[in-house]
């Protein structure tokens, strides 16, 4: 037995009580400061983060940006901003790949996943939910009224119609058209960039300086019936730190489910990068753990960090993305890695 261990431990404890007690104090002096903001990367950097808003989405959603910019701009909080966002396209029969007319599973039933997260660090979620339009309001009811993160199937649509929500068909004629036609030859296999749109991602900073994300989608067409991809996952389909920053992302979600890619961009932003450098690390990461898989397929990032600046970054090329700030509603082209 080490006779100097119980002295050493006392040392390196009461050094560490000391630097505590000396930081606080001194935060106290200046007046301005709290003891979490020491430790957060605003303190670190010296920058105060923006007032905001700025809402930023996967692909040309400029409708759902829209909606959220109605909440931001008048001072409403980014979480209602999201959920207004995400709920545009949920309920957009012509969006084949998210809520109502959403391409189904190879059974032809249309199966849905989504989640969001709030500024305190609380998060809904549901997967393999069928007959309901607004995941995403779901997920967020599962977020404030129950004491889980997810739930699923059945246990989801049981929820969702104690709750208020009805049952209907989301079956469109033209998705039914295409899994038909699809039945043909059944042949399963991801397409980059299809008809440019996918799920949904969309994170918001408002006036506060408050971030909340959402992600919904009705997954990959004619994928396997049961299947779950990263959408509903958080930290795969999005995450979002009050502290630092927010991510979300639209591809393949069995890449994005194997490396947690919106949680990788978010810490990629608390060790220093700016939103466009971190989704570019967190892109090229996925890349070099898959490279057969990432040079055939498509993954895109967006984030925004707590100064209300915003980046995004793609695998391959035809990602685009849209961002509301400023009072301007507008869509960018990705750079990507495979050029």
């Amino acid at each position: 037995m080490n006779n100097f261990a119980p002295k050493k431990f006392f040392l390196m404890a009461n050094s560490r009580r000391s630097f505590l007690s000396k930081a606080f104090l001194g935060a106290t002096a200046l007046g301005s400061l709290d003891y979490k903001s020491l430790f957060s990367p605003r303190f670190l950097d010296g920058k105060k983060p923006s007032n905001g808003p700025i809402v930023i989405a996967t692909w040309d959603n400029r409708k759902a940006t829209a909606a959220a910019w109605e909440v931001l701009h008048q001072g409403g909080r980014a979480l209602d901003a999201v959920e207004a966002g995400a709920r545009v396209p949920e309920a957009d029969p012509e969006d084949m790949s998210v809520g109502y007319g959403g391409l189904p599973d190879r059974d032809g039933n249309v199966t849905l996943d989504a989640c969001i997260m709030d500024e305190f660090g609380n998060a809904g979620s549901v997967c393999f939910l069928q007959h309901i339009m607004h995941a995403i309001s779901v997920a967020r009811l599962v977020m404030e009224k129950t004491p889980h993160v997810m739930l699923a199937g059945d246990g989801a649509l049981d929820f969702a119609l104690k709750n208020g929500f009805q049952k209907e068909n989301l079956l469109t004629p033209k998705a039914e058209a295409a899994w038909k036609n699809w039945l043909v030859r059944s042949e399963y296999k991801p397409v980059v960039n299809w008809e440019r749109h996918d799920t949904i991602g969309i994170v918001a900073l408002d006036q506060k300086s408050q971030l909340s994300g959402a992600c919904t989608t009705s997954g990959m067409g004619f994928k396997m019936r049961g299947r779950v991809g990263d959408s509903p996952v958080i930290g795969a389909g999005m995450f979002s730190d009050n502290e630092v920053g927010a991510a979300a992302c639209t591809g393949l979600g069995e890449m994005v489910l194997r490396t947690l890619g919106s949680f990788v961009v978010v810490e990629e932003m608390r060790n220093g990068k700016s939103p466009q450098k971190a989704a570019e690390a967190a892109i090229k990461r996925i890349a070099a753990k898959y490279p057969k898989q990432a040079a055939e397929n498509q993954i895109g990032f967006v984030a925004i960090d707590k100064r209300g600046r915003f980046g995004a970054y793609a695998l391959q090329k035809g990602f685009n993305y849209a961002v509301y700030q400023n009072g301007k509603n507008q869509v960018f082209d990705s750079d990507y890695l495979f050029k």
